[in-house]
């Protein structure tokens, strides 16, 4: 009979526990997306975009960022996707479905630098 007590309090606590948000992938911010234009070199893309999640293996004709954000157990989680097509080393085409402003950030609090140590 001591078990079930125990069964419900551990239940009942484990709804208190701080759940990590998951973040995967890169950041799409649609300021950026709007400056890759058609003509940019692989270099300008990577500089502006960053790493491409999924890199062409074998053609490097597509490049492929997505975004996965996921704050809380229970809600939908965020996602984004961005395609650039290369022919040439040359964008000829990007897709988006990124319309709207960056998504929340994971924390309200700033993050501040760690003051200087004196002595040097």
């Amino acid at each position: 009979m001591r078990i079930i007590p125990l069964f419900l309090a551990v239940w009942t606590l484990s709804g208190c526990l701080y759940r990590m948000p998951i973040l995967q992938g890169n950041y799409l911010d649609p300021a950026v997306i709007s400056q890759v234009k058609v003509g940019m070199t692989h270099s300008q893309v990577h500089y502006l975009m960053g790493t491409p999640m999924v890199p062409g293996g074998f053609d490097d004709a597509r490049w492929d960022y997505d975004y996965y954000l996921k704050m809380r157990r229970l809600q939908t989680p965020e996602r984004a996707h961005v395609v650039v097509y290369f022919e040439n080393n040359l964008v000829t085409r990007v897709d988006s479905d990124v319309k709207s402003a960056p998504f929340a950030p994971v924390s309200a609090r700033g993050a501040a630098a760690p003051e200087p140590r004196g002595g040097h």
